[in-house]
């Protein structure tokens, strides 16, 4: 898409709004390429299956994380594995089924003739034929009774209504006069009606009664991510892989890995993900080291915070220029704990990546931001730097 057709079509689109389902408006979606495709359950309902195993069992061994699968779990991901039967040009690297959403990789080898957005329609397309057959043999059949029951034709001889009784011949004896007075005999008590034929709407079944609203099976859109270099694809197989310890990991430590709003620390109010309780170490120390610094003066400024973090303080830092990201690394490769600045914000859905994950979850990591979430790459500018500078400093408690 160009420029000028991405211009035109923001005069249309209104506000934007920060999204995980947006797509690359500069990337063309049927080159060439491989992706990542994350699906959710329409209101993250836990269809595909249930979540088993040990969250520190080794790999290959029989408690080992892993889903074990429901029927549409089962039917769902037969049609990812089925993708390339509709088209050849792209092949199936991987998927991972989770109770509540689905990750695949898929590797387009060749031009493709439709949008990469047309196959996932397609796929699920096949995924709501595949949930309504499962739920067609899942429902009772009507029985035989119930089924005369139900198409048997009404009696062609209705009941005479007895206060509307079938015009009868004038008697030869008494011939009828219409000036003749009423009958002196007492009137009959009150009836019920006769009864009619049953009409078709009232010969249904409480089974048939209106079906309940219909929920789509996945949500509307999907998350999808470019591979930008052959060394992220090892990165994204081991994340499909990890991803049931992952989910394990999160509901054993939720306070540490879900991500959480509304925290203020003096004038700035933050989201986060991580262990919080660091904030209230009482040794906090903002890590600023000076671009201007010979190698030899850098490993000792390395060695100085590292021994200071080793005897309990914490690492508070943006971890900006060169010398900071060696001073935080040091000390996450320790496993010490560190508290990160991050220039971009957290959604309800955010978690920590691949290293991030397990040191949070171990209580070593802190991530803040005081910024809300974007899609976009932005540069940080000389003034955002010397905010996220302030920040850390005003966490450490030092003066400003």
């Amino acid at each position: 898409m160009t420029d000028e057709q991405i211009a035109q079509k923001k005069i249309f689109a209104g506000e934007k709004k920060p999204s995980m389902k947006r797509r690359d408006d500069h990337h063309n979606y049927t080159e060439r390429r491989m992706y990542m495709i994350t699906l959710e359950v329409e209101g993250r309902r836990p269809v595909f299956g249930r979540l088993v195993g040990d969250a520190f069992a080794p790999w290959g061994s029989a408690n080992e994380p892993r889903i074990e699968l429901s029927e549409l779990g089962k039917a769902v991901q037969s049609e990812w594995m089925g993708i390339h039967a509709y088209y050849p040009q792209i092949e199936v690297k991987a998927v991972q089924m989770m109770p509540d959403h689905m990750h695949g990789i898929l590797f387009v080898m060749a031009p493709l003739p439709v949008h990469l957005g047309q196959v996932i329609s397609g796929f699920k397309a096949g995924c709501r034929k595949a949930e309504k057959a499962l739920r067609d043999a899942a429902e009772p059949q009507p029985t035989e009774n119930a089924t005369v029951n139900q198409t048997a034709p009404a009696s062609p001889q209705p009941p005479a209504s007895p206060q509307a009784p079938s015009p009868q011949p004038p008697s030869p004896q008494a011939p009828a006069s219409p000036q003749a007075p009423a009958s002196p005999q007492a009137p009959a008590s009150p009836q019920p009606p006769s009864p009619q034929p049953p009409s078709p709407q009232a010969t249904a079944l409480p089974s048939q009664a209106a079906p309940p609203p219909y929920t789509p099976l996945f949500a509307k859109g999907y998350n999808d991510l470019i591979l930008r270099s052959y060394n992220e694809l090892p990165t994204w197989q081991n994340y499909l892989r990890d991803n049931p310890r992952r989910l394990l990991l999160k509901r054993a430590c939720p306070n540490l890995l879900r991500p959480f709003f509304g925290l203020q620390i003096g004038t700035h109010c933050y989201s986060g993900i991580g262990n919080r309780t660091l904030l209230a170490s009482p040794r906090r120390i903002a890590v600023r080291v000076s671009r201007r610094l010979s190698e030899q003066q850098l490993e000792a400024e390395v060695q100085r915070y590292l021994t200071e973090a080793r005897k309990g303080a914490v690492l508070v830092s943006p971890s900006i220029s060169p010398g900071e990201k060696r001073v935080m690394r040091a000390a996450f490769n320790e496993g010490l704990a560190t508290i990160v600045i991050m220039e971009n914000g957290f959604t309800p859905l955010s978690k920590p990546h691949g290293e991030q994950f397990y040191a949070c979850g171990r209580g070593q990591l802190l991530m803040l931001s005081p910024w809300e979430h974007h899609n976009e790459k932005k540069p940080l500018t000389a003034e955002m730097c010397r905010q996220m500078n302030l920040m850390a400093m005003e966490i450490c408690g030092q003066k400003i």
